[in-house]
């Protein structure tokens, strides 16, 4: 596929990070102007965990053997972002904390339906050396769609909202207006995905073998746990690389809002300026680490061909990692710009690498269910952390958000070291990447194109 076409194949994923980065930036704030105590946050992130280790596998291997007329990964990409949609339209007028999380899991029910079989879809549609493309087209598109959620309430601002009008529920009107653009983004882009990149027909003996195959849930479950049974080593050995960062970055979403406000603004009252001021602060910062990653997704492609998708991953996680250590020594708004630039470069990475590396270690029979339990390897640390974090919130961090953000740091570095243990086929990886260098230029695009 030419470059523009992988772009709009892709489309879809900026919709469903759109959804994501209004979640990231706004769950913590809503649940605080709802009366939410600080310890007990984890607690209320719960659904996003949970839901994507029920849903993800679950839905990739049902798209697996799915045989509709519209494909095997169309009807949910449509599914889910209805859902989604819905979702984002409601969760801004929650009248209580109980309404919010239980919208939280539709929300992320509905996200998890739309995004595993998403992933599969570029490795139905792409050649092995495409791969690294495709994935990092759906990073950079993970950078553009949160950094636009982010960036939304103070863009609104800009544009002559009042960031202090409130609704009866201490809910900003910015922060409402942002969750009805999210719910337009998220249903249009993917509508624009389907309609630009329809689903290849499946062979005839492919299609006869799927339609013959035993159906069912019974069997689904008996497909998952084959699957678990039969894991790719490199899956195995990305899993402790995934179980750290993933424990950093829910730390970190969680707490930076808080951690701001107290470092600062001086003040941990959901009702203060300072901490709706903390809240706008937090959405440029997450916005421009957004921006970054959505350009390092692809400038970091030849860095990636010429060194290997793990070394580069190790030297982002690095940068991040110290990047959330110094975040708390910082005190100047201009200056929390720097550390963003690690966050982003480890966001963008994160989001294409560990995907590009697993890819050709895939079977294609079973590309969706294993992109589903590769993403258990993301929910697992969250659910870990919910359930942690709490226990040692009062003991360990001093209850103060600010030591949660330098745990995320630490943790981070722990991310960087377990790369280097990670094992692929780099030869082959390298020779698909010449290949696909060469096909870019051929094509015009300007856009080198490797696995990774």
């Amino acid at each position: 596929m030419r470059f523009w076409q992988v772009v709009n194949m892709n489309i879809g994923f900026f919709g469903i990070q759109f959804s994501f980065g209004l979640q990231q930036s706004s769950m913590s704030p809503i649940y605080r102007y709802l009366g939410a105590d600080e310890a007990s946050l984890p607690y209320l992130w719960l659904a996003g965990p949970v839901t994507g280790l029920l849903v993800q596998p679950l839905v990739g291997a049902l798209s697996d053997r799915t045989t509709s007329r519209w494909g095997r990964r169309t009807p949910y990409f449509l599914i889910g972002a209805i859902l989604c949609s819905i979702g984002l339209l409601l969760m801004p007028y929650s009248p209580t904390l109980w309404m919010a999380a239980s919208l939280l899991w539709i929300l992320d029910s509905a996200n998890n339906i739309t995004m595993e079989p998403y992933r599969a879809f570029v490795s139905d549609k792409l050649p092995p050396s495409q791969h690294s493309l495709g994935f990092l087209t759906q990073s950079a598109f993970t950078g553009l769609g949160q950094t636009l959620a982010y960036l939304a309430p103070s863009l609104l601002v800009w544009l002559g909202m009042d960031k202090d009008a409130v609704n009866a529920n201490h809910i900003p009107h910015i922060v409402i207006a942002a969750f009805m653009i999210g719910a337009v983004c998220s249903l249009g882009s993917v509508l624009w995905s389907v309609r630009t990149t329809p689903e290849d027909p499946l062979p005839a003996a492919t299609l006869a073998a799927l339609r013959a195959a035993p159906s069912g849930w019974r069997h689904t479950l008996a497909e998952i746990g084959a699957a678990l049974r039969e894991m790719p080593p490199t899956m195995r050995q990305l899993a402790w690389v995934k179980l750290f960062q993933w424990y950093a970055m829910f730390c970190y979403w969680q707490f930076i809002t808080l951690a701001l406000a107290r470092t600062l603004f001086g003040t941990s009252d959901p009702a203060s300026q300072g901490f709706r001021d903390a809240g706008l602060l937090n959405g440029q910062i997450g916005a421009f680490y957004n921006l970054v990653a959505f350009f390092a997704a692809f400038a970091m492609l030849p860095f990636v061909r010429r060194h290997g998708a793990r070394n580069v991953h190790g030297v982002c996680l690095l940068l991040a990692g110290a990047g959330m250590l110094a975040i708390p020594h910082i005190h100047s708004p201009a200056l929390l710009l720097v550390p963003m630039v690690g966050i982003g470069l480890a966001w963008a990475s994160i989001m294409g690498n560990p995907y590009a590396m697993l890819a050709s270690s895939l079977p294609p029979q079973r590309t969706g269910v294993y992109m589903g339990i590769f993403n258990m390897f993301i929910v697992i640390p969250m659910i870990v952390q919910i359930f942690t974090l709490p226990l040692y919130y009062q003991a360990w961090l001093g209850g103060r958000p600010e030591n949660v953000v330098r745990l995320a740091g630490a943790l981070l570095l722990c991310a960087a070291a377990a790369v280097t243990l990670v094992r692929y086929n780099a030869r082959n990886a390298i020779e698909r990447t010449e290949q696909a260098h060469a096909g870019a230029e051929r094509d015009g695009g300007g856009i080198r194109r490797d696995p990774g």
